[in-house]
């Protein structure tokens, strides 16, 4: 066997050996220490930065880590979640939290005035373009918490992508070697809904942490701040409109001899009247017209005020 043929023939190291001597993977035992040092945060922290925002009583409880590959980790996290990706300078730079869809419903629900013996546990579902963007405020804190806890040089802000929903993650490129990871795994409870959410972090990061509890800021008079935010987002939403029109009564023997090319009137021999509404909330009267080449409708008459149509739309 030649030299050159040895070097080749030379087996690679293995991934797991290698993350040890490099910083990338530690001993269980410690990794787990440091894990539940954040959930002592988080446990103690977040309820206060919820209350301070909402004014709501929620409870946090460290579950557990789990420790592997960070994609294995994202992989097994429940569906029911919204994921978003995060960096923080001077830190980690492939940061995912997670947090379950029925504590983003529940408080959606408590922010539109729902009292806690009216709500029920919500579906597993996706959440709406609404919840979604009170889920961007949820993230904020969950990251402002995390940012504190680690203290990263320079002071700087986390970096948050948009909030995605587990099936909708995009698959990191097969070529890009993958980080030993740890997921850091609470329970939150709001109204006695209880939901998840997790923090998954490279243990690259995690092992050159040392976790300090942030310094408790008392917030007063600023329970009406995410429901304002909420109704600006709302305000600058997309919405689908769907406009109903009355035709003429027909007799089903007419309706069932229709025909491709066959015209039916409009019940109005007048102005049209058209109602709109949006998610089965009627909006406006209003008449039918044309506009160039394009038909329209005029606004004529409202439904509701402007507050009972922010609060609809936002359930």
């Amino acid at each position: 066997m030649t030299m050159s043929n040895a070097s080749h023939d030379k087996p690679a190291m293995d991934p797991a050996l290698l993350a040890k001597l490099t910083g990338g993977l530690g001993d269980r035992g410690r990794v787990a220490k440091i894990c539940s040092s954040f959930g002592e945060i988080y446990s103690e922290f977040f309820p206060d930065v919820i209350k301070s925002e909402t004014g709501l009583e929620v409870t946090v409880n460290y579950l557990g880590c789990e420790i592997g590959y960070k994609n294995h980790l994202i992989d097994d996290l429940s569906t029911n979640v919204t994921l978003v990706d995060a960096t923080l300078r001077n830190w980690s730079q492939n940061i995912t939290l997670a947090c379950g869809n029925g504590f983003v419903i529940t408080l959606m629900e408590h922010l539109l005035g729902a009292t806690a013996d009216t709500i029920e546990e919500p579906a597993e579902r996706l959440l709406s373009i609404i919840e979604t963007d009170l889920a961007v405020m949820v993230f904020d804190k969950i990251a402002k918490v995390l940012r504190s806890a680690v203290n990263a040089p320079g002071g700087f802000e986390p970096s948050l992508s948009a909030p995605h929903a587990h099936e909708m993650r995009a698959r990191p490129p097969e070529d890009r070697p993958d980080e030993f990871a740890a997921a850091i795994n609470m329970s939150i409870t709001l109204a006695g809904i209880v939901s998840e959410f997790s923090l998954i972090v490279p243990q690259t990061a995690l092992l050159k942490t040392k976790v300090t509890p942030p310094k408790p800021k008392r917030q007063t008079g600023q329970s009406a701040e995410w429901t304002e935010q909420l109704g600006d987002q709302v305000r600058r939403s997309h919405v689908t409109l769907e406009a109903k029109i009355r035709l003429q009564d027909l007799t089903l023997r007419t309706i069932s001899k229709l025909m491709v090319g066959d015209v039916i009137p409009f019940h109005d021999s007048g102005d049209v009247r058209v109602e709109v509404s949006a998610n089965s909330k009627e909006l406006y009267v209003c008449e039918f017209g044309r506009s160039g080449e394009n038909y329209m409708v005029r606004v004529k008459d409202t439904m509701n005020s402007d507050d009972e149509l922010i609060r609809h739309l936002m359930n």
